[in-house]
């Protein structure tokens, strides 16, 4: 990548400017990039969920087991081989040993409580073979037909960590050969056992789906036999919860992004879903990943998708717009087999297979909220990123338990993009603006823009007053982000800053070459929002 404001993080003379106000009269009234946005009539095209903001934690993250390796940082050793639930295909630094996840961590659940209230994913493809053991003994090995197991104490821990930052459970089951009957049919009885234990514990589980990913299994699901499986799913939840949604199915791959080009066979979700009754799933899901990082490349090395991803690539139309087009894809498959259902992407983030590494960096937190902003416009009600705190593409760093650039987005979008989408108009060009209500104020507006290019600053006229939140980023590594030219970290290392704005009170807002700014404005007017 040529040398940029990506590379090396804000110039000193752009966080100067930064730390002042920059609307009023320091605006440039001649600007070469100028857009006029009206707040009081935006109108509302859609609405999202509360919890829109979600997550993954892995099931291997709960049992521990094998994992996406980190890239070792400058003078570390590789990862040890190790191999993971997809076999012996990767390369053999693809995964790393894990210990189970500490969810009693004081500040991953300061962290995760501040995005509440959430959904908390626990599956993955390593959940598909994940044996509950339901007594109170040590755990012993995984029995036969299964690749890991799931203690009482672990599960515990997650249903716990799920009341204490306000998280609701959506969990999928094993569906490997030790959990299927002699005639090769799903047996629901394990996942009723994690349901009884659940009640016991005082807890729930608020969703579920049957698996992770039944279109890109090794061994293809016939569609038979996939419904028969959902049969047996929904009567158990009739029998056990019935206020429990049913979400499914899960697929990815599909619209140009086939991710594992030398699977033998990656089925169509029409397909395997042509044979499921009308209205089986409560909610729509599926998996969207533009590409796979570069773990991944003996199963596909990145040809299952139309463009190489790579830095350069991070702040381009082309690869911002991919997650358009397969929510346009799956929006429709919806249609045909549960019109009307919400929509969830159960899992999304920079790339497939842990993230490239750049992924942890300010560099990917364009797409991020650039993402948001899109996929609440397209009828998306949840998106749960994935993950919270494994691998580079986690939004915590899981070695250290600090927050990752895309995570103070993620507390900016909280704590200021209400439920209600408006329409901000199409973007164009290098300027990308979305707005939703103002969390909380009524009649309030908030607008995201996103200024794309790496050397000319950009202007939105918004009439004032607002308070405007921008992010760029903090240090030559991109491994920090600043708000307002002021480096975010935790207080004292265990509490979340105050996030203070600039006070804007009319004319033009300046946003600086590669900054993304949140600007509330709770005295817009907008009778939508009322």
């Amino acid at each position: 990548m040529r040398k940029s404001l990506l590379t090396f993080g804000l110039a000193a003379s752009t966080l100067a400017t930064l730390a002042v106000p920059l609307g009023g009269a320091n605006a440039d009234a001649g600007h070469p990039r100028v857009r006029k946005i009206q707040p009081t009539a935006l109108p509302q095209i859609g609405q999202v969920a509360e919890r829109y903001q979600s997550y993954n934690v892995e099931s291997v993250e709960v049992t521990g087991g094998n994992f996406w390796a980190p890239y070792p940082k400058a003078g570390e050793a590789p990862p040890k081989p190790a191999v993971g639930p997809h076999g012996t295909e990767f390369a053999t630094d693809a995964y790393q040993k894990r210990e189970p996840i500490d969810l009693r961590n004081r500040r991953l659940r300061v962290l995760a409580k501040g995005l509440a209230p959430s959904y908390m994913r626990v599956s993955g493809s390593w959940a598909n073979a994940i044996h509950f053991q339901d007594d109170d003994a040590a755990p012993r090995p995984a029995p036969a037909g299964y690749q890991g197991v799931l203690t009482r104490k672990q599960w515990a821990g997650v249903i716990e960590f799920g009341k204490a930052v306000d998280a609701r459970v959506l969990t999928s089951f094993a569906v490997s050969d030790g959990a299927r009957s002699k005639d090769g049919a799903w047996n629901p009885e394990g996942a009723r056992r994690l349901f009884d234990f659940t009640r016991s514990i005082g807890g729930r589980i608020d969703a579920v789906e049957l698996m992770n990913e039944p279109n890109v299994r090794p061994k293809p699901y016939a569609p038979a036999d996939f419904a028969r499986d959902h049969r047996a799913l929904r009567t158990l939840l009739r029998d056990v919860s019935p206020s429990t949604l049913l979400v499914g199915p899960g697929s990815t791959g599909e619209a140009g992004f086939k991710l594992f080009a030398n699977l033998p066979e990656q089925m169509s979700t029409m397909r395997l879903l042509s044979a499921m009754e009308p209205s089986t799933f409560d909610v729509f899901s599926h998996h969207f990943y533009g590409a796979v990082s570069e773990r991944c490349k003996s199963l596909g090395e990145r040809r299952g998708t139309d463009v190489t991803t790579s830095e350069a690539d991070a702040l381009t139309e082309s690869w911002l717009a991919r997650a358009d087009q397969a929510q346009s894809f799956y929006r429709n498959v919806r249609e045909k087999v549960a019109p009307g259902a919400p929509i969830w992407i159960t899992e999304m983030a920079q790339t497939a297979c842990g993230g490239d590494r750049w992924s942890s960096t300010f560099v990917d937190t364009f797409r991020y909220v650039d993402q948001l902003g899109r996929l609440a416009k397209q009828d998306v009600s949840i998106v749960f990123h994935n993950t919270l705190a494994a691998s580079d593409y986690a939004l915590i760093d899981d070695r250290t338990w600090l927050p990752r650039p895309n995570y103070w987005a993620a507390l900016l979008w909280r704590r200021t993009m209400g439920t209600k989408v408006l329409d901000a108009g199409t973007n164009q060009g290098t300027l990308h603006v979305y707005a939703h209500c103002q969390r909380g104020v009524s009649g309030g507006v908030t607008v995201v823009a996103i200024n794309l290019d790496q050397g000319v600053p950009a202007a939105l006229e918004l009439g004032g007053p607002v308070r405007r939140f921008t992010l760029t980023a903090a240090g030559d590594a991109n491994e920090a982000a600043a708000l307002n030219g002021r480096r975010l970290a935790l207080v004292g290392g265990k509490a979340l800053p105050r996030l203070v704005p600039v006070m804007e009170r009319r004319g033009l807002i300046n946003l600086p070459p590669a900054s993304i700014s949140f600007m509330e404005m709770p005295r817009a007017g907008n009778t939508g929002c009322q």
